[in-house]
């Protein structure tokens, strides 16, 4: 029992990260309906600033808002510089340049920082609470993990629900057109969707680098489960990427506790294949999709 105890609560840890990459997918998704593969590149370049910031100044906290400020800044200069040349376009445009970006990201950041992966800091201690002469494998950076991710979601939820510029970002979404006759900037807000999600993307690349360092392509795994969350819960549904980035990580713990770790990722596969095939909309997708 105390087993399966850990393997859930390395479940819901693990689920957080990838609920935020989904989210950020699922973010540029309803905006622009173009699914960015650029983002385990952005995510990583971040994650590299926060890094430095830390060896030079030995802060965490000061690298951590650095490095969602960066992913701010990055994510509005390539919609302005580079996705715009390409929204509205043919799918195929769109999907090239965000390859085109990745490579160009992993390649950068191997020249400027190197390709030996370098270790990153925790924000607190990754021991595992004692609880009945037990240590449970869950950590107070785990804890850390959940809380931040799940604070994040709820900030955006208020943001989409309860602010003018929700609503702008919404209409620019999802009636482009018709929010520019009503006077919105859709241009703009298509901008500050792209930095919302980068900066999204940019958190989980701080809570996932303790575990996995810091190197140009090692935020490539959680980034593919992080798209399978998105698709689990559904690419036009926050909602859908929170509950799907827990239950992919619940899933993906009990294979690597009972199945072993090799065959996480072809679990992950499986998933993925499984949804496209019963429900390609993914779970919690209630709009249709709209014209590009």
């Amino acid at each position: 029992m105390s087993r399966f105890i850990d393997l859930t609560l390395n479940g819901v840890s693990n689920g957080a990260i990838y609920a935020a990459v989904a989210i950020a997918f699922v973010l540029i998704w309803r905006a622009t309906r173009i699914v960015n593969f650029a983002q385990g590149g952005l995510l990583m370049v971040t994650t590299f600033i926060a890094f430095s910031v830390e060896q030079a100044t030995g802060s965490y906290w000061l690298a951590f808002f650095v490095a969602l400020a960066s992913g701010l800044v990055l994510g509005g200069v390539v919609e302005r510089v580079l996705m715009r040349r390409v929204e509205g376009g043919p799918p195929l445009n769109a999907v090239i340049a965000t390859i085109g970006l990745l490579i160009l990201l992993q390649a950068a950041a191997g020249m400027i920082w190197g390709g030996t992966p370098r270790s990153f800091p925790p924000a607190f201690s990754i021991r595992g609470y004692h609880v009945g002469g037990h240590t449970l494998f869950f950590s107070p950076f785990d804890l850390f993990t959940v809380i931040a991710v799940l604070g994040m979601a709820v900030l955006l939820a208020l943001l989409f629900r309860a602010t003018d510029i929700g609503l702008r970002l919404r209409a620019s979404a999802f009636a482009p057109e018709v929010a520019r006759l009503q006077g919105v900037r859709v241009g703009r807000m298509l901008t500050f969707g792209w930095a919302l999600a980068a900066m999204t993307g940019s958190l989980a690349g701080l809570l996932i680098a303790p575990a996995v360092f810091v190197g140009p392509n090692n935020f490539d795994p959680v980034t593919v489960f992080g798209f399978t969350a998105a698709v689990l819960g559904g690419l036009d549904s926050p909602v859908g990427a929170v509950v799907g980035g827990l239950l992919l990580g619940l899933s993906l713990s009990y294979v690597a506790g009972y199945a072993g770790s090799s065959l996480v990722t072809l679990a992950a596969l499986a998933i993925l294949i499984a949804v496209l095939m019963v429900r390609p909309s993914g779970l919690f997708t209630s709009t249709r999709a709209r014209r590009i």
